[in-house]
């Protein structure tokens, strides 16, 4: 059967061009109505521009239903004021796509505070606040989809990217905990890692790489994680047209008491501790605790 999302709203931030176009391009073909948000500022968050408009325009071109909105996902009250024209336009939110970003690379020996906490403002704060501008009309609904971008920085780190890979790794204990949370209200929270050719990884693409990583080769990722049968607490990695399930997972453990109970018996003990047979993928934070109970019982 064909993933459709006719009678749906949904919401995709930073889709004035990149891969934020390419979901709401998608999105509107597929029968949704969709709230295009952009700034329209340059990768590092500087500047305007009339980006969402001209998708809208194409949306609308093409025979579907969009609206431009040009708040700040930085601004938790401009998030609340998008939510509501939705609301107050088509009657409900159902779809949220946290995308948009913004890059300050440097070395961390380099980066200026207001760099770290520019960037851990638009990805980390401005996903939860757009989130949560949404939450209680997806409650009320009982019905919900959203996702998160991560990146493969915060999953495994990236040399010059500190500030990015932390609100990236933020991004993922903040999806793993509202799928927990939206759970009784069908509302399902996922992630997904994507590697792709746009205007935020432009120059650092080789011209070959850049074209084979196309954000349409993303897209079908990302529209299946907010679609009606989609899993939650999902991490997707995704980039030319290849998708993977990343996982933080919990190795048994070994444990340490009398003389051994010390940093010399954690030494000691480290080959036994990170040895990863029987590693667990905890679906709660709750399970550290339980598998630490199981170690102690022998």
């Amino acid at each position: 059967m064909p993933i459709r999302f006719d009678g749906k709203v949904a919401i995709v931030t930073g889709a004035g061009g990149g891969l934020g176009r390419e979901y709401a391009l998608e999105l509107a073909r597929r029968g949704a109505r969709v709230v295009v948000n952009d700034l329209g500022a340059a990768r590092d968050g500087v500047g305007q521009s009339d980006a969402a408009l001209q998708v809208v325009a194409e949306i609308e071109a093409a025979g579907g239903e969009a609206m431009a909105d040009g708040g700040s996902v930085a601004d938790y009250d401009q998030m609340a004021a998008m939510v509501a024209r939705a609301v107050a336009r088509w009657g409900g939110v159902h779809i949220l796509i946290n995308n948009a970003g913004v890059l300050r690379d440097k070395t961390f020996a380099k980066m200026e505070p207001a760099d770290f906490e520019f960037v851990v403002r638009v990805h980390l704060l401005g996903s939860a606040y757009a989130t949560k501008a949404c939450w209680e009309q997806m409650r009320q609904q009982n019905y919900g989809r959203v996702l998160m971008t991560a990146s493969s920085t915060g999953l495994f780190g990236k040399f010059g990217q500190a500030n990015y890979g932390a609100a990236k790794m933020g991004l993922v204990g903040l999806a793993k905990t509202l799928a927990l949370e939206g759970a009784k209200n069908d509302i399902r929270v996922n992630t997904i890692a994507p590697t792709a050719g746009t205007r935020m990884t432009e120059g650092l693409f080789p011209d070959e790489a850049f074209k084979a990583f196309a954000p349409d080769k993303v897209m079908p990722g990302a529209l299946y994680l907010v679609s009606e049968d989609a899993p939650t607490g999902a991490i997707l990695g995704a980039g030319a047209g290849v998708f993977q399930s990343a996982y933080v997972t919990l190795t048994p453990g070994k444990a340490l008491t009398g003389g051994d109970l010390s940093p010399e018996g954690v030494a000691a003990s480290w080959e036994a501790i990170a040895d990863r047979s029987g590693e667990i993928v905890p679906r709660s934070g709750a399970e550290q605790a339980m598998l630490i109970g199981k170690v102690l019982q022998g």
